[in-house]
């Protein structure tokens, strides 16, 4: 989710039966396209639009059901019916990727009923700045 030019998705899709990525900027989709097609990846599909109007049960049924989900929502985080949908699904896995610490606790506080925090990774990426990127590994609860 929130793909971007489709970086993460590519990176995991010799691990993964499939991939799909969705992000809102068409530039970014076609060149998540360009990229894939370049590095002879024929296992990803992307998707263009709002999270929110996109990731629903509609485009579940039609992409199947994740057993993994990796989001990278921009600095608002994720809207609550992204949210929402991932717990609707419940994969077993959510790797959440973020760029501002308070949004990403902010949507995991949503997600605790059913996920646990299992690992966490801050990267500095912007040294000598106050930005930090997130990674959280959560687990479905048993």
């Amino acid at each position: 989710l929130y793909t971007g030019t489709g970086t993460i998705a590519q990176f995991v899709a010799k691990q993964a039966k499939f991939v799909v990525g969705v992000e809102a900027v068409p530039d970014a989709i076609k060149a998540a396209k360009e990229n894939a097609q370049l590095n002879g990846i024929d296992n990803v599909d992307f998707y263009v639009g709002d999270m929110k109007n996109v990731f629903n049960a509609e485009f579940i049924a039609k992409n199947g059901q994740p057993d993994v989900i990796i989001t990278d929502p921009p600095r608002d985080g994720m809207h609550k019916d992204v949210v929402q949908q991932i717990l609707n699904i419940a994969p077993e896995k959510v790797v959440y990727v973020s760029c501002n610490s308070a949004t990403q606790a902010r949507d995991l506080a949503l997600m605790k009923d059913l996920y646990k925090i299992t690992k966490t990774q801050a990267v500095d990426m912007f040294p000598q700045t106050h930005h930090v990127e997130n990674v959280v590994l959560l687990e479905r609860k048993q």
